[in-house]
Order: structure tokens, then sequence, then C-alpha cells
């Protein structure tokens, strides 16, 4: 599977300013990648128009090998008409009924299944709403600030599990902690504003696994070479 873009940009209706300039970068491969950058570069922009690319003919991005796009961002709500709980025994298919359970697990919701979606916290939330879209079919899953609002020590558990259980698909992580995507992601794409003119440029990160502890010498180097793609 490979994620290609040839000269991508995308300009808002309305605006003369570009929020991606001539984006050119590839991707292959299942694991975690990212894409990373300050406020204001068009990361979500980015993320949406992947997800848009069979609909947008003349979008210069190419997926070979990937078939089913999944987007999942912060803030996004279940409903909240049930309890949480009720709501992914619903979405989940029968076959993933033990998965669902390891998730609900690993991400330690099970004291709040009876709760309805507005009684947990942001970090519940979107946990809770990220389990939804692990248990459908996907070969690219775009996980947009997805785990927002979660403690530290929490998410350095949930990611290197994710992609253990998920090894054979893709995930584009999209977040503003530096050193989350040095330490997680195997391939950074590194954007910058368009206005300076500088291409989004791929960083290799350390792609840390389950159980792994990374040297903080190699974590700052990674770190390092991110700031100076800016």
């Amino acid at each position: 599977m490979r994620l290609e873009c040839n000269g991508l940009n995308f300009i808002y209706p309305g605006s003369d300013a570009r929020v991606i300039d001539n984006l050119t970068f590839s991707m292959a491969g299942p694991g975690f990648h990212a894409v990373f950058g300050p406020s204001g570069v068009g990361k979500t922009s980015f993320a949406r128009l992947l997800t848009q690319h069979r609909d947008l003919p003349d979008l210069p991005v190419k997926t070979p090998g990937i078939d089913t796009i999944l987007y999942t961002y912060n803030q996004e709500r279940l409903p909240g008409w049930s309890a949480v709980g009720r709501h992914l025994d619903q979405v989940c298919p029968p076959e993933r009924q033990e998965l669902k359970k390891e998730l609900i697990a690993l991400f330690r919701l099970e004291p709040f299944l009876d709760a309805r979606f507005s009684q947990l916290s942001m970090g519940q939330q979107n946990r809770m709403n990220l389990i939804r879209y692990l248990l459908q079919d996907f070969d690219l899953m775009i996980l947009d600030e997805s785990l927002a609002n979660v403690d530290e020590k929490l998410r350095r558990t949930i990611l290197p599990a994710i992609k253990e259980r998920f090894a054979h698909k893709m995930f584009l992580y999209i977040s503003h902690n530096l050193m989350e995507v040095a330490r997680f992601c195997r391939r950074i794409l590194v954007l910058n504003q368009p206005s300076r003119r500088l291409p989004g440029r791929m960083i290799s990160g350390l792609d840390e696994k389950t159980g792994a502890e990374t040297e903080k010498t190699a974590l700052d180097r990674v770190m390092l070479e991110i700031m100076n793609a800016f």
C-alpha cells in the first residue's frame, strides 16, 4: 500500500491564498506515519482531501493498495441518545466482539460504558470515538488529533498497542505533540506555511514498539531534525 501526492494544491473557496502549495511526497507500507506542522499549514485540509480524492478526479493523489480510508478527528461526537457501550455494540461487526473488549480494556473505558457521550470527559470521548473506528474495515486511517486530551502516560500505552494489533494497516497520525510523533511514527511529513516556499519534507521517525524504550539522544536527534525542517 502506498500514499502519493504529486503537486497537490488547495485554496479555500473565496480566497486567493494557497493553504497547500505544490505538495509532493510518497509514503509506503503499513504502520504509523505522521503529518506534523504548526497551526494553519493545512494539515486538516490535507487529511480531508485524502478522504475525498476518489470524488475529485483532478486531485493529484494516488493510493495503490488502499481501498478504504477512514478519517477520525478530535471532538467528533457519538449519538447522545444511548449509552456509549450500547453504541459500540451496534457498530461492532459480530466477528470483532473480542477485539472490541480488548480495545475497551486497553483504552481504560470499562467503567464508562453505561454513560452517555455527553457525560464523558473530552479525553474519554476521543478514546471512545477512536474505538468505533478501529472496529470497522479500513486500509488507511487518518487520526486528526484523535487522542487529544488523553494523558501522556495512557497515550504511550495506546499508540504502540494499536500499531501491534493493526500491523497490516496504514495510519496517518496528525498531532501537535512533537515528541510523540518522533517517538512512535515511521515516516513524518513536515508541512510549512505556503508563504515560506519550503516544500514538505519527509523525516524518519523512531517507530517505537510495545515494550521498547527509546534512547533520549535518538529522540532528541529526530525532534531537532523535525524542527529544522520548518
